[in-house]
Parts: structure tokens; sequence; C-alpha cells
């Protein structure tokens, strides 16, 4: 071994900082799999009503979460294997593909907040879209399918109504939430804050994420520039 005393222990540091980069990639994979999959957000964003899907805005920063997941458990093996080689490319490659996620994990940070409502607000205007066609009592063709629609959020959330609570509505809130009494009505909350609720408490799940990553990330490219110049420094290197 080329390296000694304080800049062995700083391979070694680096070596378990990717140990647990890699382990985070696993967990970010698994956690933007369940996402992708979870029931209540997959039944929701199937739903079609008049030709219309239900805004997906939600799956673009799952699939980021994804690749970011897969990328980080290659960039972690490479990492490892660069520490115990004590290999200055490896470990420069090692420290160019953090720069990038880093840069890409700031990109996504930025868009997240940007657009923090406006996955609720798209799903909200879509509920609203089908909400207004299924209290019309004019006869209009497209109530049905606009009952089933709302029928799968009032199910998926178990929520009824937009909470305005208006005459209208009252007239046909036995057949669009069939399954709740008056008096469960009157505890139940509205879709719109079931909706806010639900995206809310995963996007913060994935802020989390991030964060945490970003942390991560930050020792090591400190550690790698380190142990670079160590191993530059180190005797036997030229």
């Amino acid at each position: 071994m080329v390296v000694a005393g304080c800049t062995k222990c700083i391979k070694y540091m680096l070596f378990f900082f990717n140990f647990i980069f890699w382990l985070a990639g696993g967990v970010i994979l698994a956690v933007a799999l369940w996402l992708r999959h979870d029931s209540q957000t997959s039944n929701l964003l199937i739903l079609q009503f008049e030709g219309q899907q239900a805004p997906g805005t939600f799956y673009i920063s799952v699939y980021i979460l994804i690749a970011v997941g897969a990328v980080m458990m290659l960039v972690g093996f490479l990492g490892c294997y660069g520490a115990i080689q004590e290999s200055q490319c490896l470990l420069g490659t090692f420290f160019f593909f953090l720069i990038i996620l880093f840069a890409c994990e700031v990109a996504a940070a930025m868009w997240g907040f940007m657009n923090k409502d406006t996955i609720s607000k798209e799903l909200i205007n879509f509920y609203d879209s089908a909400y207004i066609k299924a209290v019309d009592i004019s006869g209009n063709p497209s109530k049905d399918s606009a009952i089933k629609v709302l029928e799968v959020f009032h199910s998926t959330l178990d929520c009824c109504g937009k909470g305005d609570d208006t005459a209208l509505f009252k007239q046909v809130v036995g057949t669009l939430c069939p399954r709740k009494t008056q008096e469960d009505f009157l505890k139940s909350q509205s879709c719109h804050y079931k909706l806010i609720e639900l995206f809310s408490e995963k996007l913060y799940l994935i802020g989390l994420a991030a964060l945490v990553v970003a942390v991560i990330m930050i020792f090591e490219m400190i550690f790698t520039m380190v142990l670079c110049c160590g191993i530059r420094n180190s005797p036997g290197v030229y």
C-alpha cells in the first residue's frame, strides 16, 4: 500500500462513506419504485376523463429519483473500488461523477421547489373538471364517466367533494359518495385538502432523501480530493 498515517485513515473513511453512498442509492431506488407503484398515486394518475389523462407531473420527480438511485449505486461501487486500490484515475473519475450528480441534484431541487404546488393543483383541476360534470343535473352525456372518476378519488383518498357544500352538491352526494353516511360526510375532509396533503408528504420524503444524499456527497468530494493529494505526494509515486 502506498498511503500511510492520516491519509490511510482518510482512505478508509472514504471507503466507508462510499459504502454508505452505495446503500443510500439502493434505498433511494427502492423508495422511488415504491412511489411509482404506490396504490394511492397510481389509482389517481391512471385515470382518464373525456380523453384527457390525469396529470403525471409527479412521475417526473419519481423517474429522476430512479435514475439517481441507479447511478448512485454504480458511482458508489466505483468510489469503493478506487479507494481500496488507491487509484488516482478511478478516484478522479469518481469525483467527476460526483460533481455531475451534485449539479443534477441542485437542478432537480430547484425544479421541485418551483413546482412543489403544481402537482396537487393539476390534480385538483382534473378533479374539479369531473366534479362539474358529475353534479350537472341537465343530463350531460359525460356525467356517468365523471361519477366513476370521482368514485376513484373518493375511495382512494377517503374524501368527498370540494368542501363547498353547495345545495347542488347535497342533491347528488348520495350518488358521489354512496359509502358515506350523513355523519361521515360532515366529518370527512375535502378532496382538495386530501390531494394537497398526499403530495406534500410524498415531496417531503423526496426532499429529505435528496438532503441526506447531498451531505454525503459533500463529505465524499472532500475526502476524495484529500486522498488523491495523499496518493500523489506519497513515496514511490511519480
